[in-house]
């Protein structure tokens, strides 16, 4: 099985009902690499859904080495789901016509939202070098992708009512204690954020941080020096000692040694990392964030424990006697004009309230209905960038 044999095309009932609406809550997903993890990652996919997010963001892989997942992914969600899925894009291992055609691709897909980033070198050349006519940053990115949309809007006089109902929202990312592996400051970062800006950014989101007090110190430095665009972190579940040294090993962020040895010493590991993690959440909204990012690694119940432990989700509650809250406009089955069952069978213990979405050979003719998507407001929160093999940025 491959993302393209998979359509999400019954709309499930809403399982999480969301206590803060003047917060975005997204999550950031990796697509599968193998047949063999697609249907699971659909299945933790179908779970993070039915809380409705604000959107999903896809990462790219480092060096560009999963965009053609990422791409088929991102496809499947414009297309399928009413959550709007965010695109990462990076400079490295294209050249800047590569990139062109495929920022113009995922806008003709109805692509509205990008994460733009340099990215890691490929790990198979780490010296990699942008050539004198390639992409060299994180801001050039985000000029490319402008220019191909006033193209677009400039051939096409419809594109102009597109851009107006559906803006081109562009996220960026930020390191609120500097970027270890590319040797930026805090202050490096806050310029860099700035020059991010100028081009045409309208949101940034964090890589992963433990300490609360670094985010409130980065936005405030940040507002001083003239950045406007909401910066919003990003989480980790501290669920897993093992899955924090990958994370360390990838993004340069070292994990406390006082946190390791909590999860250490812990009976139950995972219970001590979400109430560690839902501690720190629950500081940052004290400190005013517009919204939370959760990187998941593609785990949807340490994501949604750690929501529900912060206190913006709680399960829906049936016995209310308004049946269940559908997450979407509804999904009909052509065959018969009906609307489509919706799935209630849970798809794992830990996340018993969020049915799983049907996964069905893409030839099935089952869609979702037409639904046009709400516009991302410049003022709301953003994706960023840590993942497996995730792309690290530099302006």
């Amino acid at each position: 099985m491959t993302i393209a044999d998979v359509t999400l095309h019954r709309i499930q009932p809403c399982a999480f009902d969301k206590i803060r609406h003047d917060l975005m809550l997204s999550f950031e997903v990796m697509p599968p690499r193998s047949q063999k993890a697609v249907e699971p990652f659909f299945t933790n996919l179908s779970q993070l859904l039915s809380v409705r997010p604000d959107f999903v963001s896809v990462t790219y892989g480092a060096g560009g080495k999963d965009r053609h997942n990422a791409r088929g992914l991102v496809k499947t969600l414009v297309e399928d789901s009413p959550t709007h899925p965010i695109a990462h894009l990076t400079t490295v291992g294209d050249t800047r016509e590569g990139i062109r055609t495929v920022v113009e691709d995922y806008l003709d897909e109805g692509v509205r939202t990008f994460l733009a980033l340099r990215g890691d070198p490929p790990a198979d050349n780490p010296t990699w070098k942008p050539g004198p006519n390639d992409v060299r940053s994180a801001a050039e990115l985000i000029t490319l992708i402008r220019l191909a949309e006033a193209r677009r809007v400039a051939r096409h006089s419809g594109l102009a009512l597109q851009q107006a109902l559906r803006p081109l929202t562009i996220a960026v990312a930020t390191f609120v204690n500097g970027n270890p592996q590319a040797g930026t400051t805090r202050a490096e970062e806050i310029e860099n954020l700035a020059v991010k800006q100028e081009a045409g950014a309208d949101m940034a989101i964090t890589q992963l941080f433990w300490d609360p007090d670094a985010y409130s110190a980065f936005v405030d430095a940040a507002r001083h020096e003239g950045v406007r665009i909401p910066i919003v972190p990003g989480v980790l579940p501290p669920v897993s000692p093992a899955r924090l040294a990958r994370v360390s090993e990838l993004t340069g962020v070292s994990t406390p040694p006082e946190l390791l040895r909590v999860l250490d010493d812990a009976t139950d590991p995972t219970e001590a990392g979400i109430q560690i993690g839902a501690q720190l959440v629950q500081r940052l909204l004290d400190a005013d964030a517009p919204g939370i990012h959760v990187y998941t690694f593609n785990k949807s119940e340490p994501a949604l424990d750690l929501l529900q432990a912060a206190g913006l989700i709680h399960p829906h509650d049936l016995s209310a006697g308004d049946g269940a809250l559908v997450c979407g406009d509804g999904a009909f089955d052509s065959s018969d004009g009906k609307p489509a069952e919706l799935d209630q069978a849970p798809a794992s213990p830990a996340a018993s309230a969020a049915p799983a979405t049907s996964l069905t050979p893409a030839a099935t003719d089952t869609a979702f209905s037409a639904a046009l998507p709400a516009a991302l407001s410049t003022a709301s929160s953003a994706p960023t960038c840590v993942g497996e093999g995730g792309s690290r940025p530099t302006p």
